[in-house]
């Protein structure tokens, strides 16, 4: 019950997103072998990468929150395994 009636700082307040998020990034050729050389936003290399995993059937059966590289994911990763939380800093040495 102390929940429902406790207020918070950012009541009534919305959140404006970040627009780092937003900023087109060139990726590397090795990541841009997988999303497209264009510049994109990193939401959307994010998304196409899971689009690329999805497609080739890059998730582990059995933890699906492993993710299977093949040639092209592992220029990119460096490794054969990642986890889906590791991805993000991957992607991120690979964009500029």
């Amino acid at each position: 019950m102390a929940k429902d009636t406790a207020k918070t700082k950012t009541e009534g307040k919305t959140r404006a997103p970040n627009p780092a998020l937003f900023k087109p990034l060139t990726p590397s050729p090795e990541l841009a072998a997988v999303v497209g050389s264009a510049p994109l936003p990193r939401t959307e290399v994010v998304s196409k990468v899971w689009d690329y995993i999805r497609k080739n059937s890059l998730q582990n059966p059995a933890n699906k929150r492993e993710i299977l590289a093949d040639d092209k994911l592992e220029k990119v990763f460096g490794t054969k395994k990642v986890t889906m939380f590791e991805m993000n800093k991957h992607l991120a040495k690979h964009l500029k």
